[in-house]
């Protein structure tokens, strides 16, 4: 039952989003849309940002299920891009009022379980340190994000599979390389 709660507020906020900005949103008006008590809400989060956050998150998990791997990363990055435009004007609401950093921090958790996905797998059979494993993913993560919110701050009016395709061509073998780099081995 909690997870259903969660989600009726989830849909919610989304569908009040598309009328009314983030900050004249008040919890009665979330509660009132989908039928339950203001104690609910305040059963499962402490206040409006957070509901923001774990739907960010959320979004993010279904966008990214089961493609943490070198063969899917580009079919992941795509999809978060999807989610993204998915939930365009949720995106844009909070990207004005939250704060950019709730954006980045929602990204950068998203695209850190898929890089470190990938950079896990590539990793198999090769000696290397797992904060050498962690720095890579980071690296990469910072740089995917970068993109993304350049992006988003431009309107979102860019084709995202044309910025899926760069930005493959252009990572195209680097992270075997970076570990390769790091292991200082051939076993890659």
């Amino acid at each position: 039952m909690s997870n259903t709660t969660k989600l009726a507020l989830e849909a919610s906020l989304k569908k009040l989003l598309q009328h009314k900005k983030i900050d004249k949103i008040t919890i009665s008006d979330i509660t009132s849309d989908c039928g339950i008590s203001r104690m609910s809400f305040y059963y499962h989060f402490k206040d409006i940002y957070e509901l923001v956050e774990w739907v960010c998150v959320e979004d993010g998990k279904r966008a990214l299920q089961g493609k943490k791997t070198y063969d899917t990363w580009q079919e992941g990055l795509t999809q978060i891009f999807e989610a993204v435009m998915e939930n365009k004007t949720f995106i844009q609401n909070i990207n004005g009022v939250v704060g950019r950093d709730k954006i980045e921090n929602y990204l950068y958790k998203l695209t850190y379980e898929l890089i470190a996905g990938v950079v896990e797998e590539k990793c198999r059979g090769v000696d290397i340190k797992k904060e050498d494993k962690d720095f890579i993913a980071q690296f990469y993560k910072y740089g995917f994000v970068g993109v993304m919110l350049e992006w988003i701050d431009h309107g979102m009016k860019d084709d995202y599979r044309t910025i899926v395709e760069k930005m493959s061509v252009t990572l195209h073998g680097n992270i075997a390389n970076s570990i390769h780099n790091f292991s200082g081995s051939q076993k890659i």
